[in-house]
């Protein structure tokens, strides 16, 4: 599957008044009636367990300059939003520096492996229409091609 290229997000949410997130590839749009996207994270992770308690996540599609931050929050750290600006005011921290966010409310939980399946209606979404995203590829990170 490392062939497959994807983008690159971080997934946020919270744990009591704690922001807690991660890097994640396995995000898909999945129904656009109701509006709903899937994420699949980890069972061992912290993340996967705040996302359950909480009830609300956010996705933060990263943009080609963003690998800095993606590393960031691919890492097992304390605190990985130190010098990172997030906006609040939806319930989780999105990241500032996203190129799209897209806010949800956990609908379900379902079991896939080693991962959990979240299903989630969107809440909020906005996005930089200059934007170009973070791409992941064969263990590395990159860029599109300037479209010709």
């Amino acid at each position: 599957m490392s062939r497959l290229a994807t983008g690159v997000s971080v997934i946020t949410t919270c744990s009591g008044n704690s922001p807690i997130g991660m890097t994640a590839s396995a995000v898909s749009a999945l129904s656009l009636d109701p509006l709903q996207l899937l994420v699949c994270i980890g069972n061992h992770l912290y993340t996967r367990t705040a996302i359950a308690e909480h009830g609300r996540f956010a996705v933060n599609v990263l943009g080609e300059h963003s690998e800095p931050l993606a590393r960031n929050f691919a890492v097992s750290k304390r605190d990985k939003f130190a010098g990172i600006e997030t906006l609040d005011e939806h319930g989780v921290p999105v990241l500032k520096d996203a190129i799209a966010a897209v806010v949800c409310d956990v609908a379900e939980a379902l079991p896939g492996g080693d991962h959990t399946i979240f299903v989630g209606d969107v809440r909020h979404c906005e996005h930089r229409v200059d934007g170009r995203p973070l791409l992941y590829f064969a263990g590395g990170f990159g860029a599109l091609d300037a479209p010709h």
